[in-house]
């Protein structure tokens, strides 16, 4: 695999976005307390309907420009432009999960620290995994029940995720554990504890995937992303999507973006 751009490190502030020229990159904190999302205590919250929808983001804060001036943004149709020999995903997954959380647009599993995915040399540790549904991104143009992502961060803010796709189909054993827990009292935590074997089941065994640069899916909308989507969709049963769709309330997917003659490799 051709060496993935790497980029400058940003600041680590108490603000939840730091600008950098007009290409603003997310934190560590970002990844880790909001999905992939900022929050704004002085604007009209974002969210996925009316007059806070997707097509108004740009205009609730200053911050989240990018939503709507971003040349490289996610979720977008994922059609492959170059036939490059990928490496295989370098995951190291090991620690298990130690919390569960409703944080008002998604479902997010906590990760405890030490799981990684390595990127030409640098770790991107796991922050935690959280759902859309339906899918953000498509896939040749199809789209998905459900979609997961796990959201990984450098020490000096750099973000990573990895997507997965769910199709209807055989009950899930690990959804099962998380749907559990529901219904979750919004913005606080419950514990929830998974051994690494996590992985084997939220994971697909063969991880050959897309790949591409791309952004956060909600405000900031920062871009500089890796965006890691694999080609295999897991499986979960109709009762399951519906469990989980009913626990976050809504249809948490932003519209496809232009891909704007991007590279997407595969």
């Amino acid at each position: 695999m051709k060496q993935i751009t790497t980029y400058a490190t940003i600041a680590l502030a108490s603000i939840l976005l730091t600008a950098c020229n007009q290409q603003p990159q997310a934190s560590t904190k970002e990844a880790t307390t909001h999905t992939e999302h900022a929050t704004t205590h002085q604007h009209k919250h974002w969210g996925y309907s009316g007059d806070v929808a997707p097509a108004h983001w740009s205009s609730l804060d200053d911050k989240f420009k990018m939503c709507s001036e971003g040349k490289a943004q996610t979720p977008i149709n994922v059609v492959a432009t170059k036939d490059v020999d990928l490496a295989p995903l370098n995951i190291n997954y090991a620690q298990g999960s130690k919390s569960i959380i409703n944080n008002g647009h998604t479902v997010q599993v906590n990760i405890k620290d030490g799981d990684t995915l390595t990127i030409n040399g640098e770790p991107y540790e796991l922050k935690q995994f959280h759902f859309h549904t339906p899918s953000e991104n498509h896939i040749n143009g199809k789209s998905f029940p459900l979609e997961a992502h796990f959201v990984h961060a450098t020490k000096d803010g750099k973000l990573a995720v990895i997507a997965v796709m769910f199709q209807e189909g055989t009950e899930n054993p690990t959804l099962n554990k998380i749907i559990k827990s529901f219904p979750l009292e919004k913005n606080k935590e419950a514990k929830l504890e998974f051994d690494k074997d996590y992985l084997d089941v939220v994971m697909p065994p063969k991880r050959d995937y897309y790949h591409f640069m791309g952004s956060l899916t909600t405000p900031p909308c920062s871009e500089q992303v890796n965006w890691f989507v694999l080609k295999q969709p897991q499986t979960a049963s109709a009762e399951q999507i519906a469990a989980i769709h009913q626990e976050i309330g809504m249809n948490n997917n932003r519209p496809i973006q232009k891909s704007n003659g991007r590279s997407i490799e595969k």
